[in-house]
C-alpha cells in the first residue's frame, strides 16, 4: 500500500508530545532502530522505500507496510537526513515492576531535560543490565524522536516509568539511596551496595532540594589529578555511565572474593 497525504500529515505530527499522546503512537527511524524494535512494540505502520521493503520483506508484516518515496519519508522524519524506513508503533503500557526495585539497581532521573541525554542514559542502562528507569514527571518524554534515536534500539529492553519519585523513594526507604553530589564521598573509595536507587539530576540544576533530602549516600566523581584545572562538571550521561560502571565493578570484585 502506498502512503497517503493524510498519513504523512499524521505521522509527521508525532514529533510533538501532545500528538503522540492523542494518537497513542510514536515514531522510530532508521534500519537498525526499526529492526531492533520491531519485535518489542506493536506496529501501526512501517513506512519504507520500495527498495527497503524488498530487502526486508521477510521481517515486516504486509498489512502494516506502506511504501513511500524518499521525499515523502523526509516529510515524516525528524532527522536532518531521512533514512529509508520509519516505523510507527503504538505507545506501550509500561507498569512499575517492584521486583526490579528489590533485585537490581534502579536509575532515578530527576528532571533530565535533554532528549539525547535521556537516550544515552537508556543505552547505558541497557549495557549494564538495568531494565527499568524511574523518571520524574518533568523529565523529557522517552518517546521524543531524538531520545528514541539516541537509544540505538535499547528502548526495546529498558522501560522508563514516569511517577512521583519522592513518593516512590519514600515507599522504598529501606533501600540505599545514592545521589551524585559535589559534597558527596569519593565514589572510588566508597563501598557501594545493590539493590539501590541511583539518582541523577537535571543538566543545569542538579538534583532538586526535595529529592536531595532523601539521599542517604552522596557520591562524588573526582577529577584526575584532583588539583588540576578541569571542566566545571560532567555531562549527565557520562556521569551516569561512570557511576553505574563502578557499582558493577564492585559487584564483580565482591563475587570473585567470595
Amino acid at each position: 500500500m502506498e502512503i497517503s497525504k493524510a498519513k504523512i500529515k499524521l505521522f509527521s505530527s508525532l514529533s510533538i508530545k501532545k500528538h503522540r499522546k492523542e494518537e497513542n503512537l510514536f515514531i522510530v527511524e532508521g534500519t537498525k532502530c526499526v529492526l531492533d524494535t520491531i519485535d518489542y512494540f506493536t506496529p501501526y505502520a512501517i513506512v519504507a522505500t520500495k527498495q527497503w521493503s524488498e530487502m526486508y520483506r521477510d521481517k515486516i508484516k504486509e498489512e502494516v507496510l506502506m511504501t513511500a518515496s524518499p521525499t515523502q519519508i523526509s516529510q515524516i522524519s525528524s532527522l536532518s537526513t531521512a533514512s529509508d524506513v520509519v516505523a510507527i508503533y503504538q505507545l506501550p503500557e509500561w507498569e512499575l515492576d517492584n521486583r526490579q526495585l528489590e533485585d537490581n539497581l534502579t536509575l532515578v532521573l530527576d528532571g533530565v531535560q535533554d532528549p539525547g541525554n535521556l537516550g544515552t542514559i537508556i543505552r547505558i542502562a541497557d549495557w549494564f543490565g538495568i531494565h527499568q528507569i524511574i523518571a520524574s514527571h518533568d523529565t523529557v518524554d522517552v518517546f521524543n524522536p531524538k531520545t528514541i534515536q539516541a537509544t540505538m534500539g535499547a528502548i526495546s529492553r529498558v522501560k522508563v516509568i514516569y511517577t512521583d519519585i519522592k513518593k516512590l523513594i519514600e515507599k522504598h526507604s529501606d533501600l540505599p539511596i545514592y545521589g551524585t553530589l559535589l559534597e558527596g564521598e569519593n565514589i572510588y573509595e566508597k563501598s557501594l551496595k545493590s539493590p539501590a536507587f541511583i539518582i541523577m539530576g537535571n543538566e543545569g540544576k542538579g538534583i532538586t532540594p526535595t529529592i536531595r533530602r532523601l539521599i542517604s549516600e552522596g557520591l562524588f566523581i573526582p577529577s584526575y589529578p584532583g588539583d588540576a584545572d578541569t571542566s566545571e562538571s560532567l555531562n549527565v550521561g557520562v556521569a551516569t555511565a561512570i557511576t553505574i560502571a563502578e557499582f558493577r565493578r564492585q559487584e564483580i570484585v565482591n563475587k570473585n572474593v567470595k
